[in-house]
């Protein structure tokens, strides 16, 4: 199966209608040209509102049936026969989640909920969210088995290698990530770009498996539960990989723009067998891999 797969990269301001309303013209001019599979950055309904700590942020979280991104998603996977993953802020009961509806034609092919959760300077994400519940996966669609995980999920190779396991034929990544301060003041490195983009490259080519990545751009600013101004610039930089790692289309640093791929589904699954990879794994060898502090118990 050869699928064309696109990546939004966009910029979110403080209006939910118009963010939304963004994406979904993207979307829509994405699959005019051809893609069937479009990837929305990680919580494109607003700002990245995890840079801080406020209580009242709690109040953005809605179940999947309520909220506007999701459904405006839903509807156009339905118009255009498409395959969406649309990142959202999920409540359910009282937990709330960093989730996923994976749209397909329409119908809902899953929920992901992010099992990775950060805590760090601009990235306050445990205040917000609990960690999720779903695990890995690879979920059926009209195009294919899509494996989905968000943004800090994409550093943790047991993720990528359990999606393939389940058949995934792509893994897609949402994501919302910039300016790392604790890095800038250490080593003058100013982002974590070229460390972000080879980790999900390794995964690919580790996998033998398609990868799309799709970031925010541009500077957020918003105050501290004590009036304090914190920014956060997004550097960009979406790209799509093949099953070998080689990136096939990257976007920029600082513009809005979708790009696009057609990838080759049925060549990378004989391409896995032909390699050996999965059939060469030594899983009584890696017992160390599931505890927490690497030994082999």
């Amino acid at each position: 199966m050869k699928v064309v797969v696109a990546v939004l990269q966009m910029s979110c301001g403080d209006s939910p209608a118009a963010n939304i309303a963004k994406a979904a013209d993207m979307t829509r001019q994405a699959a005019k040209n051809g893609a069937k599979i479009v990837l929305p950055p990680e919580l494109f309904e607003r700002p990245y509102f995890c840079k801080t700590q406020r209580a009242e942020f709690y109040n953005y979280a809605a179940p999947l049936a309520e909220n506007p991104a999701a459904q405006t998603m839903q509807k156009l996977s339905a118009e255009l026969q498409i395959v969406i993953p649309a990142s959202f802020y999920e409540r359910a009961g009282n937990a709330l989640f960093n989730s996923l509806a994976l749209f397909s034609a329409g119908d809902l092919a899953g929920v992901y909920r992010k099992s990775h959760i950060p805590d760090g300077p601009g990235y306050q994400e445990k205040f917000y969210f609990s960690p999720g519940d779903t695990g890995f996966r690879a979920m059926p669609t009209c195009c294919g088995n899509v494996g989905a995980a968000i943004c800090w999920d994409q550093w943790f190779p047991e993720a990528a290698r359990a999606m393939t396991m389940d058949g995934a034929d792509i893994l897609l990544y949402p994501s919302a990530i910039g300016e790392e301060p604790h890095l800038a003041a250490a080593d003058k490195t100013p982002n974590s770009f070229s460390h972000w983009q080879n980790a999900m490259r390794g995964h690919a080519a580790a996998n033998i498996v398609s990868l799309a990545a799709a970031n925010r751009i541009g500077e957020e600013e918003q105050n501290d539960a004590f009036g304090n101004a914190v920014k956060m610039n997004f550097y960009g930089g979406s790209f799509i990989a093949n099953s070998r790692g080689d990136i096939v289309a990257q976007a920029s640093a600082d513009g809005e723009e979708t790009i696009a791929a057609e990838m080759d589904f049925g060549a990378d699954k004989t391409a896995r067998a032909e390699w050996g990879i999965f059939r060469d794994r030594r899983p009584d060898l890696y017992r160390a891999l599931t505890s927490l502090d690497g030994r082999d118990k």
